[in-house]
């Protein structure tokens, strides 16, 4: 969906997860799908955050999307964050099986997916025990009350219904029947009871759309779109769908419906579009391979939270991409790896385990100097350890994870739409530098989305490539040969010659090379200058200068970040500088090499505070490099952090 925004970005008032009511407005009338508009009252509102909660069963990841696109389709500034459950069906109705969707949105720029839900929308008993807790007292509370059977509240721990026992009795709490009126609404349509049951994820979507006002268009026509092979389906999805708005129009329940006015100064001039990492991300691949005149790619082996990559970038071979599904990681990094050799810009995708099964290609890439790129969808470890969650674990695993000296770039995107930039940004790296670059994102960003203003084609990179195309070295005698390992003297990068280009032939494999002939060498002095020289080139890649946000000039305190904390650490910073606060803030992209004047920005500052998902290895690499005694904020919950949560911390480092 996109949507036109024309006026200029402002700066957001610093209370990024605090949900404020503004003026109501009283009697207005309102039509819908099948009804004529009754008056109910109608506030407004600044932001607002919801989450949908249920059975992985229930189509809570389905409901929150829809409900996405349509907010994104009307200008909202959003973020979102799915949260489902690694098994591909876990046991009905249990604590391990609820899948939920959270999303944040509002009439201005926003950052994060929100600290606590306003609204929670609880499919089943289970839903509403894993995630009340998260839900601030006065909040709104939407319970299936068809689902609270004593045998399914009995699974979950609950020995008396919180439906009557005055535990929910601080919440405004909508008891709704979602299971029963779906049935009803669709008992014209002939389907079984089971079928029609599936339908009642879409009438809870009517009733949120009804309730904030959301775009209802564009849902019908996705719903007969995905059912087009199955039309009952696809209008009986629709006539429950009409049903939730329809409820929420006529009962007396809802009294009050919500706007949440487009975040029409939040954003410059564009053409905007919903966009979550992983899509970002294969986007700037295909943007990439594009403005480098290459063919794009893929060797792959599906794993969580890498596949959708795979799966979005086989839709586009009109773009001259190639997508190969292996049969293993490491026939996957294989075949993307001689795609290198052959003049491809070559990509393998993976998650942490799978990256260290790619180890020992990835050191043949060093040893070869062949561009490629390799996309980490960072999840919780160690081994397969939380396939759906997200964690910034693999850090030093991209930087040291590998036998002998084997130096790697590592760049990572700070947000979801950052993605298609970090991806071409990586494959800049590779290709002028001939060597493997890292890519760091993570699960938040990867299923995460937020509005992404398209590009226009002048704006991207120029990323062209030279392939060598003759001899480049004259022996003492006189003769013209090719040196497979002749460098450029600017960038260090050797030749990239094409097989089958007549004289260009050369060796290649995981034995040292000889400099400039690239004969197979166990001389150690040509060893040590070969190790040297790759250091060397990673060490000298042309990376921006880091950029600090310290507006009063006066902070003492340093908030340092890097990948995806980026969204929770400025919403905290805003909070902490709304309340008087002086704070800096800087934030990582380029990893490997570090930016040539971070060690001048970090002794500027009396303390700097690192926030990372793991133990500290950014830290880590700080502490060791530029010997400063940074202070570790450390999260491994397979969550994001809280923007309240980090803002205490920050605010403790500041005055200790």
């Amino acid at each position: 969906m996109t949507s036109q925004v024309s006026s200029p970005a402002d700066q957001a008032d610093g209370s990024d997860e605090t949900n404020k009511a503004g003026e109501a407005v009283v009697g207005e009338q309102r039509g819908g799908p099948g009804q004529r508009g009754v008056e109910k009252e109608v506030r407004r509102l600044d932001r607002v955050i919801i989450r949908f909660a249920g059975d992985s069963g229930d189509g809570m990841q389905l409901t929150g999307d829809r409900f996405t696109s349509e907010t994104a389709s009307f200008g909202n500034d959003l973020s979102t964050l799915p949260n489902f459950p690694a098994e591909i069906r876990a046991p009905a109705g249990t604590l391990p099986g609820v899948s939920s969707f959270q999303l944040h949105f509002a009439d201005h720029d926003i950052l994060t997916p929100g600290d606590a839900p306003n609204v929670l929308v609880a499919m089943n008993p289970a839903a509403l025990k894993a995630n009340i807790g998260d839900v601030p007292r006065g909040s709104e509370v939407i319970v299936n009350t068809d689902e609270f059977a004593k045998r399914a509240m009995a699974k979950v721990g609950y020995e008396t219904s919180p439906l009557e026992d005055g535990s929910l009795d601080g919440y405004r709490v909508h008891p709704v029947p979602l299971t029963t009126l779906t049935i009803e609404a669709l008992k014209d349509f002939g389907l079984s009871r089971k079928e029609a049951e599936r339908s009642k994820n879409m009438f809870a979507l009517g009733l949120l759309s009804w309730m904030y006002h959301r775009p209802t268009e564009g849902t019908e026509t996705f719903l007969r779109q995905k059912f087009a092979k199955k039309p009952q389906i696809a209008e009986a999805n629709v006539a429950a769908f009409r049903a939730g708005w329809n409820f929420g129009e006529t009962t007396e329940d809802f009294a009050v419906s919500y706007e949440v006015a487009p975040a029409t100064k939040a954003f410059p001039a564009g053409t905007y579009r919903n966009i979550s990492g992983n899509l970002a991300l294969s986007y700037g691949l295909i943007a990439a391979s594009r403005q480098a005149d290459l063919p794009l790619y893929l060797g792959s082996y599906p794993i969580t939270p890498a596949s959708d990559i795979l799966h979005e970038l086989s839709k586009h071979k009109n773009f001259g991409v190639r997508t190969f599904q292996a049969e293993d990681e490491i026939a996957g990094i294989g075949a993307a790896l001689g795609a290198a050799f052959g003049g491809s810009l070559a990509v393998t995708t993976t998650s942490g385990p799978g990256v260290a099964l790619k180890s020992e290609t990835i050191g043949l890439a060093v040893s070869l100097e062949l561009p490629l790129l390799i996309v980490d969808i960072q999840r919780g470890g160690p081994s397969t350890g939380l396939p759906t969650k997200t964690e910034q674990a693999d850090l030093l695993q991209a930087m040291y994870g590998r036998n002998g000296e084997a130096p790697v770039p590592v760049v990572a995107p700070r947000t979801p739409a950052d993605c298609f930039d970090a991806a071409l940004e990586a494959a800049r790296i590779a290709l002028t530098y001939r060597t493997p670059v890292f890519l760091l994102s993570d699960g938040y960003l990867a299923n995460g989305s937020e509005p992404w203003r398209i590009p226009d084609l002048d704006e991207l990179p120029d990323l062209g490539v030279r392939f060598a195309t003759g001899p480049n070295h004259t022996l003492d005698d006189g003769t013209e040969v090719f040196w497979p390992y002749k460098r450029d003297p600017r960038t260090l990068a050797r030749p990239w010659a094409l097989p089958g280009t007549p004289g260009l032939e050369h060796r290649i494999g995981g034995i040292e090379k000889q400099d400039g002939t690239g004969n197979i060498s166990y001389d150690p002095a040509n060893h040590d200058f070969m190790v040297r020289t790759r250091q060397a080139k990673v060490d000298g890649i042309d990376v921006p200068d880091l950029e600090v946000d310290d507006p009063s000039a006066a902070a003492r305190t340093l908030v340092l970040g890097w990948g995806s904390t980026y969204g929770p650490i400025t919403a905290a910073v805003r909070r902490l500088r709304t309340a008087g606060e002086s704070i800096a803030q800087a934030h990582l992209r380029h990893l490997n090499p570090f930016p040539r004047n971070l060690g001048d920005v970090l002794k500027r500052y009396d303390k700097v505070v690192v926030p990372e998902m793991n133990l500290g290895q950014l830290a880590t690499l700080i502490r060791a490099k530029y010997l400063v005694d940074a202070h570790s904020y450390n999260q491994v919950n397979g969550m994001p952090f809280k923007a309240e949560q980090l803002a205490e911390a920050l605010k403790e480092a500041i005055h200790e």
